[in-house]
Protein backbone atom coordinates (compact mmCIF):
# COMPACT_ATOMS: atom_id res chain seq x y z
CA UNK A 1 0.00 0.00 0.00
CA UNK A 2 1.25 3.48 -0.87
CA UNK A 3 2.33 5.77 1.96
CA UNK A 4 2.68 9.50 2.31
CA UNK A 5 6.35 10.46 2.38
CA UNK A 6 7.56 13.90 3.34
CA UNK A 7 8.09 16.48 6.03
CA UNK A 8 5.52 17.71 8.52
CA UNK A 9 2.60 16.59 10.61
CA UNK A 10 1.23 13.11 9.90
CA UNK A 11 -2.25 14.34 10.93
CA UNK A 12 -2.32 16.95 8.19
CA UNK A 13 -5.24 18.87 6.74
CA UNK A 14 -3.05 20.97 4.45
CA UNK A 15 -0.85 19.02 2.02
CA UNK A 16 1.63 20.47 -0.47
CA UNK A 17 3.19 18.10 -3.02
CA UNK A 18 6.60 18.86 -4.49
CA UNK A 19 8.71 16.96 -7.02
CA UNK A 20 12.06 17.20 -5.25
CA UNK A 21 13.54 16.68 -1.79
CA UNK A 22 16.11 18.76 0.04
CA UNK A 23 19.53 17.54 -1.10
CA UNK A 24 20.58 16.31 2.32
CA UNK A 25 21.28 12.67 3.17
CA UNK A 26 18.73 12.51 6.01
CA UNK A 27 15.85 13.28 3.62
CA UNK A 28 16.77 10.92 0.79
CA UNK A 29 15.63 7.71 2.50
CA UNK A 30 12.42 8.90 4.17
CA UNK A 31 9.65 6.31 4.14
CA UNK A 32 6.98 8.23 6.07
CA UNK A 33 6.08 11.74 7.20
CA UNK A 34 8.72 13.16 9.53
CA UNK A 35 8.02 16.33 11.54
CA UNK A 36 10.61 19.07 11.46
CA UNK A 37 12.16 20.61 14.54
CA UNK A 38 12.19 24.33 15.28
CA UNK A 39 15.54 25.07 13.59
CA UNK A 40 15.34 22.54 10.78
CA UNK A 41 13.86 24.86 8.13
CA UNK A 42 16.78 27.23 8.70
CA UNK A 43 19.23 24.30 8.48
CA UNK A 44 17.72 23.10 5.18
CA UNK A 45 17.89 26.64 3.78
CA UNK A 46 21.54 26.98 4.78
CA UNK A 47 22.50 23.59 3.36
CA UNK A 48 20.35 23.55 0.22
CA UNK A 49 20.23 27.19 -0.79
CA UNK A 50 17.83 29.88 -1.80
CA UNK A 51 15.44 27.59 -3.68
CA UNK A 52 14.44 25.79 -0.50
CA UNK A 53 14.24 29.01 1.48
CA UNK A 54 11.76 30.24 -1.12
CA UNK A 55 9.66 27.06 -0.86
CA UNK A 56 9.32 27.46 2.91
CA UNK A 57 8.74 31.21 2.68
CA UNK A 58 6.02 30.88 0.05
CA UNK A 59 4.38 28.06 2.03
CA UNK A 60 4.22 30.24 5.16
CA UNK A 61 3.09 33.32 3.18
CA UNK A 62 0.27 31.26 1.65
CA UNK A 63 -0.94 30.12 5.08
CA UNK A 64 -1.00 33.76 6.20
CA UNK A 65 -2.92 34.81 3.07
CA UNK A 66 -5.75 32.42 3.95
CA UNK A 67 -8.96 33.63 5.57
CA UNK A 68 -8.15 33.60 9.31
CA UNK A 69 -11.76 32.92 10.32
CA UNK A 70 -11.61 29.62 8.41
CA UNK A 71 -7.93 28.66 8.67
CA UNK A 72 -6.23 28.77 12.13
CA UNK A 73 -2.63 29.40 11.06
CA UNK A 74 -2.47 33.13 11.80
CA UNK A 75 -3.66 32.53 15.36
CA UNK A 76 -0.39 30.79 16.21
CA UNK A 77 2.10 33.50 15.27
CA UNK A 78 2.06 37.25 14.57
CA UNK A 79 3.91 36.99 11.21
CA UNK A 80 4.42 34.45 8.47
CA UNK A 81 8.16 34.46 9.28
CA UNK A 82 7.50 33.53 12.91
CA UNK A 83 5.00 30.87 11.82
CA UNK A 84 7.55 29.42 9.38
CA UNK A 85 10.24 29.23 12.05
CA UNK A 86 8.13 27.98 14.96
CA UNK A 87 5.28 25.91 13.49
CA UNK A 88 5.48 25.08 9.75
CA UNK A 89 5.82 21.33 9.09
CA UNK A 90 6.20 20.53 12.77
CA UNK A 91 4.15 18.21 14.99
CA UNK A 92 0.55 19.35 15.41
CA UNK A 93 0.86 21.96 12.64
CA UNK A 94 -1.61 20.13 10.34
CA UNK A 95 0.80 21.02 7.50
CA UNK A 96 2.91 18.71 5.39
CA UNK A 97 5.26 18.87 2.41
CA UNK A 98 5.01 15.60 0.52
CA UNK A 99 7.44 14.04 -1.93
CA UNK A 100 5.03 11.19 -2.68
CA UNK A 101 2.01 11.28 -4.98
CA UNK A 102 -1.30 12.43 -3.52
CA UNK A 103 -3.34 9.68 -1.89
CA UNK A 104 -6.79 11.04 -2.61
CA UNK A 105 -9.87 9.73 -0.88
CA UNK A 106 -12.83 12.11 -1.15
CA UNK A 107 -14.88 10.12 1.39
CA UNK A 108 -12.16 10.34 4.04
CA UNK A 109 -11.22 13.91 3.15
CA UNK A 110 -14.83 15.10 3.56
CA UNK A 111 -14.41 14.24 7.22
CA UNK A 112 -10.86 15.58 7.53
CA UNK A 113 -11.36 18.38 5.00
CA UNK A 114 -7.81 17.98 3.70
CA UNK A 115 -6.71 20.44 1.02
CA UNK A 116 -4.14 19.23 -1.53
CA UNK A 117 -1.81 21.53 -3.49
CA UNK A 118 0.51 20.30 -6.23
CA UNK A 119 3.45 22.63 -6.86
CA UNK A 120 3.87 23.07 -10.57
CA UNK A 121 2.01 22.11 -13.71
CA UNK A 122 4.92 19.92 -14.81
CA UNK A 123 4.83 17.92 -11.58
CA UNK A 124 1.05 17.46 -11.84
CA UNK A 125 1.24 16.28 -15.44
CA UNK A 126 4.08 13.88 -14.59
CA UNK A 127 2.00 12.38 -11.77
CA UNK A 128 -1.01 11.99 -14.08
CA UNK A 129 0.99 10.55 -16.98
CA UNK A 130 2.69 8.01 -14.71
CA UNK A 131 -0.68 6.85 -13.34
CA UNK A 132 0.17 8.02 -9.82
CA UNK A 133 -2.58 10.65 -9.78
CA UNK A 134 -6.16 9.91 -10.73
CA UNK A 135 -8.25 13.06 -10.63
CA UNK A 136 -10.41 15.27 -12.81
CA UNK A 137 -8.56 18.55 -13.20
CA UNK A 138 -10.26 21.57 -14.66
CA UNK A 139 -7.63 23.99 -15.94
CA UNK A 140 -8.64 27.54 -15.03
CA UNK A 141 -5.78 28.98 -17.09
CA UNK A 142 -2.21 28.00 -17.98
CA UNK A 143 -1.08 27.93 -14.31
CA UNK A 144 -3.98 26.90 -12.08
CA UNK A 145 -6.14 23.78 -12.13
CA UNK A 146 -8.70 22.48 -9.66
CA UNK A 147 -10.41 19.22 -8.78
CA UNK A 148 -13.28 20.16 -6.46
CA UNK A 149 -14.20 16.56 -5.59
CA UNK A 150 -10.71 15.79 -4.29
CA UNK A 151 -10.08 19.32 -2.94
CA UNK A 152 -6.94 19.57 -5.05
CA UNK A 153 -5.34 22.59 -6.69
CA UNK A 154 -2.41 22.71 -9.09
CA UNK A 155 -0.53 25.99 -8.86
CA UNK A 156 2.81 27.43 -9.92
CA UNK A 157 5.89 26.15 -8.09
CA UNK A 158 6.51 27.68 -4.65
CA UNK A 159 8.97 30.34 -5.81
CA UNK A 160 8.58 34.14 -5.73
CA UNK A 161 8.84 34.51 -9.49
CA UNK A 162 6.40 31.71 -10.29
CA UNK A 163 3.98 32.17 -7.38
CA UNK A 164 3.97 35.93 -6.85
CA UNK A 165 2.01 37.62 -4.07
CA UNK A 166 -0.93 38.16 -6.46
CA UNK A 167 -0.93 34.47 -7.36
CA UNK A 168 -0.67 33.53 -3.67
CA UNK A 169 -3.85 35.58 -3.13
CA UNK A 170 -5.56 33.78 -6.00
CA UNK A 171 -4.50 30.40 -4.60
CA UNK A 172 -5.80 31.44 -1.17
CA UNK A 173 -9.19 32.28 -2.73
CA UNK A 174 -9.36 28.90 -4.49
CA UNK A 175 -8.49 27.10 -1.25
CA UNK A 176 -11.17 29.00 0.66
CA UNK A 177 -13.73 28.00 -1.99
CA UNK A 178 -12.68 24.35 -1.65
CA UNK A 179 -12.74 24.48 2.15
CA UNK A 180 -16.22 26.00 2.18
CA UNK A 181 -17.46 23.73 -0.61
CA UNK A 182 -18.22 26.59 -2.98
CA UNK A 183 -18.37 26.14 -6.75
Amino acid sequence: MAENIGLGCDQFTFAVYIANRPNMLEYQQLSNITPLTTSEIFTIGQACGNGWRKVFNVYAKLLFALEPKVFPFTQLAPTWQKYRDDFLLQNNSQTTLLFSAPLLSPQVDKQQNTLHIICGKTHAKKLINSGKLDCQLTWLDDEFAIDRVNKLVVCPYFDYRQLSNNKIERLATLLLELKLGLS
